[in-house]
C-alpha cells in the first residue's frame, strides 16, 4: 500500500508509513477491554482468610461492597449485575490445603469432614495462580471444585444442590443449554431430596421459597405436572411471603398459557 501521507515531509512530518486512519477492530476492542479490566480491578479487594482445614492465612479476590450493580433477578434468583458479577468470586480455595468451598459455606465444615479434605483433596492439589480478574470460564472452574469438595465432605444435599444451581447460571451467560440443563437437573434433584430431609433455612430459603425453587427447576427442565404442584402448593399457603405466592402465580399462569394452545 502507498503511503498515505507521502508529501508531508518539508512540513517536518516523515515516517508515517505505519499511521492508520481507521482503528484496527481487533486492537481497538482490546482497548476497550483493557479499560473494563481497569474498572473491574478497582471494584476488587483482597480479603483476609483463615483456612479452617489447615488454618493457613490467605488473601482472596473479593467485590467491595456496593460495587456490583444488579440489573435484574431471573425467575430462579439468578442476579444480573452491571460491570462486574460478584457470583464470579464467591468461591474461595486455600491455596495450601486445596479446600474449596461458596464462601456462605467456607468456615462450616466439622472435623471429620477436615480429615476428607486432607485425606482426598489435599493430597492431589496442585495450586493454581489465577488472573487478578475472574471471568467466566475461572467461575466455572472454581464452582466446580467447590462441589468436588462439598462431594468429598459428604455435605447435605442443599449446598451441593445450590452449587449446582450456581454452574446453571454460569452456564447460562455461557449460552451452553446443554450444561445448563446438565447442572440444573441435579439441583432439581438435590432440593427435592434436601426439602424431604433438613430443617430449614436452607440455603437461607424459608420453606415456600424452596418449594417455589423446585418448581421453577422443574418448568425450566420441562417437567410441567410437577412445576404445577410446587406452584399450587406455594399459591394455597397461608404462610408464603406474599412476593413468593405472586412469582408461583405468575409463572403458575404462564406454564398454563404455554401448555393450553400446545393441547388445542
Amino acid at each position: 500500500m502507498p503511503e498515505l501521507f507521502e508529501g508531508l515531509e518539508e512540513l517536518g512530518f516523515d515516517n508515517l508509513k505505519d499511521i492508520q486512519i481507521y482503528h484496527n477492530g481487533n486492537e481497538h476492542d482490546k482497548k476497550i477491554q483493557n479499560l473494563k479490566e481497569e474498572s473491574q480491578i478497582d471494584m476488587l479487594y483482597d480479603k483476609t482468610y483463615i483456612c479452617p482445614v489447615c488454618d493457613n492465612q490467605f488473601k482472596a479476590r473479593t467485590v467491595k461492597i456496593g460495587k456490583a450493580r444488579l440489573i435484574k433477578v431471573d425467575t430462579d434468583f439468578m442476579p444480573l449485575y452491571d460491570k462486574i458479577n460478584p457470583l464470579f468470586y464467591d468461591v474461595i480455595i486455600c491455596p495450601k490445603c486445596g479446600y474449596g468451598a461458596m464462601i456462605s459455606y467456607f468456615d462450616k465444615i466439622k472435623q471429620a469432614q477436615k480429615k476428607l479434605i486432607l485425606d482426598n483433596i489435599t493430597s492431589k492439589f496442585k495450586y493454581k495462580q489465577y488472573p487478578d480478574i475472574y471471568d467466566l470460564e475461572n467461575a466455572i472452574e472454581r464452582y466446580k471444585y467447590a462441589l468436588l469438595n462439598s462431594i468429598v465432605k459428604e455435605s447435605k444435599n442443599s449446598e451441593k444442590a445450590y452449587n449446582c444451581l450456581k454452574l446453571s447460571w454460569m452456564y447460562r451467560l455461557k449460552k451452553d443449554e446443554i450444561n445448563e440443563r446438565k447442572f440444573l437437573e441435579q439441583a432439581y434433584i438435590g432440593f427435592k431430596q434436601a426439602f424431604e430431609t433438613e430443617p430449614f433455612p436452607i440455603c437461607n430459603m424459608d420453606q415456600h421459597t424452596l418449594m417455589y425453587l423446585i418448581g421453577e427447576c422443574a418448568r425450566r427442565l420441562g417437567y410441567e405436572s410437577e412445576a404445577l404442584l410446587w406452584y399450587g402448593k406455594v399459591i394455597v399457603s397461608r404462610n408464603a411471603k406474599p412476593r413468593i405466592i405472586e412469582l408461583a402465580r405468575d409463572q403458575k399462569d404462564f406454564l398454563r398459557g404455554k401448555i393450553q394452545p400446545d393441547a388445542n
